[in-house]
């Protein structure tokens, strides 16, 4: 893959950050970025002030530094600035936050070199990753903490993991031939003040997220099958009186797939109306479609732009505000709402399902119940995470802690916004394996008439999750049902459900 700058999307980092595919610097990147270096470099030779050059960082911008020391300066710089904490983060969020930043860098707006650009696509290319902790950044003057412990292990004094285990990154570079890189003037600051942490992660997250919904309206269709439901909610017509396209989209696929099926159909003719979870997942799910899409342009826009300080064009050497996270940061709380609320409506459909009184099926969904409690407490460990996404769920751009000696004053803390979505998405990936696995059930419970798509779905689950007869320790069974929905086997259902409708 090559990358200039401009045309970075999800689809790029999901192949560089989880399928390794290598990366290199595009031929008009390289000449934007040498012209940027140029400018930057007779500025110097001006006898400018130039923040993050000859002056010192933050609150210290009106210490002056000799010409002499820029170099040390750089270094100095990251040595400090590698200040965070917590476990390291995974390699796909190290992978995309080495994406963005060289993407970013791209653009040419930043003084540096191409050496250094190249340097990290070597990393990248290489498959290994620094150590990078979760926490430090409060997003804002660029993601300091995360992004100096990225440049640390370039320079050979920070750390790498290998093998799950944080190693010598000097030792580790040495094995793969890769030279530690020397940092030139304002390449450091660069390097740290942009927000390729934050949008890194988020990137990440958005990506799981988006599986997560088309994962979601697939366990949908059994429930509402096995509860027979109707479909007479899910009329495009009706749909298409309300301007969501959101909604739209999703109901139009499960008034598709469930068109094939003689309990709906009997239902259709007799039913007035659903309950909210199962007649409302289209304009629930929908407008989790819809925010999934505009974080989505948020977070590509971020990815293709400049987002360190100060900047060069030509002459013209400018100090603003790039680096604040404020954009990444509201989306990731946004998304992480909209995720949460996916959450709560599955859990409400467990809910129904084990309480006979409103399903008509056996109690817990398990024959000689009293004896056997069944999925009782499946719905139990999906209203604990459900409670768990609701505590995450608070925005932390809601928040602003001032730093630096008061010269930062307002902070976006969008790193935190974005690191929660790992949990969220953790958490509604396991909500949704369990309604699969509870939707199986429930349809083995009342069998017959089926449409042929629940039917290749029941049948799927079946080839690997028994049919529950007594009871047995779940969790397994939602485990493999986690894994399951990776699968080739599920990749190839969800396309299904687009043809059907198509």
């Amino acid at each position: 893959m090559i990358i200039d700058g401009e045309s970075l999307d999800l689809e790029s980092v999901y192949r560089v950050c989880f399928l390794g595919e290598k990366v290199e610097i595009s031929a008009e990147a390289e000449k934007r970025i040498r012209e940027g270096r140029e400018s930057l470099l007779k500025i110097i030779d001006d006898g400018r002030t130039v923040y993050g050059v000859n002056t010192g960082y933050g609150s210290l911008l009106n210490v002056k530094i000799s010409r002499d020391d820029s170099e040390k300066l750089q270094l100095n710089l990251i040595r400090s600035h590698s200040s965070g904490s917590g476990k390291p983060m995974s390699a796909e969020k190290v992978r995309a936050m080495m994406l963005v930043r060289a993407n970013s860098l791209c653009r040419g707006y930043s003084g540096i070199s191409v050496d250094l650009v190249k340097k990290i696509l070597e990393m990248l290319n290489s498959g290994a990753h620094p150590f990078v902790p979760e926490y430090g950044s409060v997003g804002a003057s660029g993601d300091l903490a995360p992004l100096a412990h990225l440049c640390l292990a370039l320079i050979g004094e920070g750390e790498m993991m290998v093998d799950g285990r944080r190693e010598d990154a000097s030792k580790v570079l040495e094995k793969l031939k890769i030279k530690p890189y020397k940092l030139r003037e304002k390449e450091a600051i660069s390097f740290i003040n942009g927000t390729s942490a934050i949008t890194g992660i988020a990137s990440v997250e958005l990506i799981r997220a988006k599986m997560n919904l088309s994962l979601a309206t697939l366990s949908f269709i059994p429930v509402i099958e096995a509860l027979k439901g109707t479909s007479k909610a899910f009329s495009p017509w009706a749909l298409g009186t309300r301007k969501q396209q959101g909604q739209i989209k999703v109901g139009k696929e499960l008034y598709g797939v469930l068109q094939g099926s003689r309990r709906v159909l009997e239902q259709d003719k007799i039913k007035v109306q659903d309950a909210y979870t199962l007649r409302c997942t289209p304009q629930v799910y929908g407008a989790v479609q819809d925010t999934i899409r505009y974080v989505e342009s948020v977070i590509v826009s971020e990815m293709n732009s400049t987002t360190d300080n100060p900047l060069v064009n030509g002459e013209e050497y400018i100090s603003c505000g790039n680096f604040h996270g404020e954009p990444v940061a509201l989306v990731s709380d946004f998304l992480a709402i909209a995720l949460t609320d996916l959450g709560n409506m599955i859990e409400r459909r467990l809910a129904r399902i084990t309480d006979s009184s409103l399903s008509g099926l056996d109690p817990f969904l398990v024959k000689n119940s009293g004896l056997n409690s069944g999925f009782m407490i499946g719905q139990y460990a999906a209203a604990a995470l459900c409670n768990r996404n609701k505590i995450l769920a608070y925005p932390g751009s809601a928040d602003s802690i001032p730093t630096c000696a008061n010269q930062e004053d307002h902070v976006s803390m969008g790193a935190n916004s974005a690191l929660k979505l790992e949990e969220i998405n953790s958490n509604v990936r396991r909500i949704i394996a369990t309604e699969m696995v509870m939707g199986a059930q429930a349809m083995d419970l009342s069998p017959g008439g089926y449409s042929d798509f629940s039917t290749e779905l029941h049948d799927t689950i079946r080839k690997h999750i028994e049919y529950l007869d007594e009871d047995r320790p779940i969790y397994r069974d939602f485990e493999k049902m986690e894994k399951l929905v990776e699968s080739e086997e599920f990749k190839h259902l969800l396309k299904k459900i687009e043809m059907i409708w198509h």
